[in-house]
């Protein structure tokens, strides 16, 4: 009985390394064998752009209750960068749906067509306002609002039920720049701004500032809401938060806006806690105290 036990006992650890084995090898012979993950309430959209010239995937997040209520219309989140930031949008908002810190909303994830697209050179262009010698191509902001405006809004509006008067655009670092500056632009595009970690030292003349004191001497409302962070330990951390000051020293009417320092976070680890206090700001609804 005991050599019986004991060969049992080989046989179990043979079995045991093989399974272990062909799990680190990834079974390389079938690749096909494992279906691809893909993330639940969302879809596929491609829309090319005349205002630019270039061809975006659009990531789209479905709100669960869609089909169920046909009478509901959502409030539309536009988020930059889609490729990099549209899988934490979506669960983060999630998580906020859940705990009723706000309503369910359509994710419209911008992005690049293309397996093997440039994302860093394609942004660098379309999230730049003005050209600098440094960046060949940069400069396009202009027509990337314009895409924004002319024929992205346009489309989504025409293909999903939203509500137009909560539009919300989100975007960090270039895209927080190009957030802001759409916001001086056209205020009244968006009802509310996201800009994480917005590049507000672009060009020579700093454009963020130079744009906002171009609006101030001509306006004395901005009736949006804008949300601005940014990590204590980045180094946008200064020039940002005198950014912010200065947009607060304006005393806008009809502005609401929030800004936090994520301390001990740099340039890309601040942005799950961004997210999280941002949108919650952003789409506020009256919550229920525990």
């Amino acid at each position: 009985m005991q050599r019986i036990g004991i060969l049992f006992s080989v046989v179990a650890v043979f079995l045991i390394s093989s399974v272990q084995a062909q799990t680190r090898t990834g079974n390389a012979d079938a690749p096909s064998r494992f279906p691809k993950v893909t993330i639940a309430n969302s879809e596929l959209r491609t829309i090319k752009s005349t205002s630019t010239g270039r061809d975006y995937d659009l990531y789209i997040h479905i709100p669960k209750q869609y089909d169920k209520d046909q009478t509901a219309k959502y409030p539309v989140l536009y988020v930059l960068d889609g490729q990099w930031e549209f899988g934490l949008v979506e669960q983060v908002v999630g998580g906020l749906v859940y705990d009723q810190y706000m309503p369910d909303v359509i994710i419209v994830g911008i992005t690049y067509s293309g397996e093997n697209a440039d994302y860093v050179g394609l942004r660098a262009m379309d999230f730049t306002p003005t050209p600098i010698e440094e960046l060949k191509g940069s400069g396009d902001g202009p027509k990337f609002l314009k895409f924004l405006k002319t024929e992205l809004i346009p489309f989504v509006e025409a293909s999903y039920r939203v509500d137009p008067r909560r539009r919300v655009l989100m975007g960090g670092s270039l895209g927080g720049l190009f957030t802001l500056y759409a916001m001086f632009s056209d205020p009244s595009l968006f009802s509310a701004y996201f800009a994480d970690c917005p590049s507000v030292v672009w060009g020579d003349n700093y454009l963020s500032f130079k744009q906002e004191a171009d609006y101030a001497r001509v306006h004395k409302d901005l009736p949006v809401k804008l949300y601005v962070a940014v990590g204590g330990w980045d180094e946008l951390s200064g020039p940002v938060q005198e950014f912010v000051h200065i947009v607060r020293s304006r005393n806008y009417e009809g502005l609401q806006l929030d800004a936090r320092v994520i301390e001990g976070e740099r340039h890309a680890g601040s942005v799950p806690e961004a997210f999280n206090r941002g949108l919650r700001f952003l789409f506020s609804e009256p919550v229920a105290q525990p």
